[in-house]
């Protein structure tokens, strides 16, 4: 009976992943030629832009960007959250980090990619309400890199 068990868990197991496995792939297939295709477009942070007028470096500095000009009438749900209060704003961020937690949980790379512009979405406009500029963000991940080889968390403190 233990080794029927098993290996109807085996057998469901395999089906799980045989299911997922392709779409997985065409996910990273198409995001790696999206990549490949918008390379040389795409910065990082603001030292990579060079001078002149500041263009837009990515999708997100062009979002922060573009939240300064919403109005109700062009962006009803974005408007609506520019007025809400700070807590409102911060319980959007939890809420779309969770859910990129549980597609990841779920093994659900469509939806990590989805939850995961959602929840930036949210952390541009809980920046712009803070008066934080996407530049100050990217200045500090800038200076982790520089401290630590990758921009990751800080270690803590001892105190």
């Amino acid at each position: 009976m233990v080794a029927r068990l098993t290996a109807s868990k085996s057998a469901k197991h395999s089906a799980h992943e045989r299911q997922h496995a392709a779409p997985a792939a065409a996910i990273h297939e198409a995001l790696d030629e999206l990549w490949a295709a918008d390379e040389s477009a795409v910065r990082i942070a603001p030292s990579d832009l060079g001078a002149g007028p500041e263009p837009v470096g990515n999708e997100l500095d062009r979002l922060y960007a573009a939240l300064a000009a919403v109005t109700a009438e062009d962006h009803p749900r974005t408007a609506k959250l520019l007025s809400s209060s700070s807590r409102k704003v911060a319980q959007k961020v939890i809420e779309e980090a969770g859910e990129v937690a549980l597609a990841a949980v779920k093994h659900n790379n469509r939806n990590i990619v989805r939850e995961s512009a959602d929840l930036l979405y949210h952390l541009a406009v809980l920046w712009h309400r803070a008066g934080i500029g996407s530049e100050d963000v990217w200045a500090e991940m800038r200076r982790r890199a520089d401290r630590l080889g990758i921009a990751e968390k800080l270690p803590k403190s001892g105190s």
